[in-house]
């Protein structure tokens, strides 16, 4: 099973904007004064949306910031990255979602989010979010986005607008284990798995919707849901692509790491704009792959996406590099 023909059109996204406030110390929690960097302007869908109109594809996104400095340090980024914010609600009762984050010293990372209680939290399908989902060819949804069932609610009813329209869709667990105890983020995940096209889950987020205690029966239940495309992202180690009739692992490309925020999402955004515009499977991951190398070699989400040409030249020199590599292998 192939995905339907492609459908002219912006590539639509829906759920948080929100900026990142980064420790300096490594350690674990905030429960001490610490030395911190940002607002980084960030959100997984606001990641998302801004790669994918830096590689050049009309993009949209339906989110809500606060009337303050951060929500509109965020909306002047995604402008300058060709964005389009006409469905951004500026909620003057509301400020805009924040995340507090630190690294453990094993480069895993605690949160410490602001999200229902900010503007982030009250997205709705209003007027203008209606408008841009009348100009969507392709929707893509975060599961860190379905973080209540209000938001799950208008998350659902945009997906229903869009596959009417004959618009795929696109999912990416994005589970953080500080929501893990967020009721309605099961709920979020089995409701998208009944719509997406396209599954986007990191290493174990495959077995999350399923009993399965493998990827490969993982992979077995999820194809009958409907789905057509399985891309597991595998950090530095690359991705794996699943179709009904091939599977396909690619390697990472190796960089030095300074900050994992958003690497996903610009694997995703990468994925998807790639498929988008007539590139073969093979080829969608190996850019993609790029995209997540390029995007941990930069500190702050949205600071680390990249141009088709960054992502070409990287695959390049590793192409370089493993030719070296054999050349000298075989002359000893």
């Amino acid at each position: 099973m192939t995905l339907p023909p492609v459908k002219p059109g912006k590539i639509v996204t829906m759920g948080e904007i929100l900026v990142d406030i980064m420790a300096v110390e490594h350690g674990r929690g905030f429960r001490e004064a610490l030395n911190l960097r940002g607002p980084f302007p960030g959100g997984a869908p606001a990641i998302f949306v801004s790669q994918v109109a830096r590689l050049g594809h009309p993009a949209g996104i339906i989110a809500g910031i606060g009337d303050d400095d951060f929500g509109w340090l965020t909306i002047e980024r995604m402008k300058r990255d060709g964005v389009d914010v006409s469905a951004v609600r500026v909620d003057d009762d509301y400020v805009t979602a924040t995340a507090f984050v630190r690294y453990h010293e094993d480069g895993e990372r605690d949160f410490l989010f602001n999200l229902a209680r900010s503007a982030a939290g009250r997205v709705e399908l209003n007027a203008p979010a209606r408008a841009l989902l009348a100009e969507c060819g392709h929707f893509h949804i975060m599961g860190s986005s379905l973080f209540s069932f209000h938001l799950i609610d208008e998350v659902k009813k945009a997906v229903e607008i869009v596959k009417a329209n004959g618009a795929t869709v696109s999912f990416d667990p994005n589970i953080r284990k500080e929501m893990m105890d967020i009721a309605e983020m099961r709920a979020g995940i089995e409701l998208m798995l009944q719509y997406c096209d396209i599954f986007l889950p990191s290493g174990p987020e495959l077995l999350v919707p399923t009993a399965a205690h493998s990827e490969e029966e993982a992979i077995a239940a999820l194809f009958p849901l409907g789905i057509s495309m399985i891309v597991v992202k595998r950090a530095a180690r690359g991705a794996s692509y699943y179709d009904r009739t091939r599977a396909l692992d690619l390697p990472g490309y190796k960089v030095a790491e300074i900050d994992p925020t958003g690497a996903g999402d610009c694997f995703g955004a990468t994925f998807i704009t790639c498929l988008r515009q007539g590139m073969e499977p093979e080829a969608c991951v190996r850019a993609a792959n790029a995209a997540g190398a390029l995007a941990v070699s930069r500190q702050g989400g949205m600071e680390g996406i990249s141009s088709l040409a960054e992502m070409e030249a990287l695959i390049a020199r590793a192409a370089l590099s493993e030719n070296e590599l054999t050349f000298q292998t075989k002359a000893i």
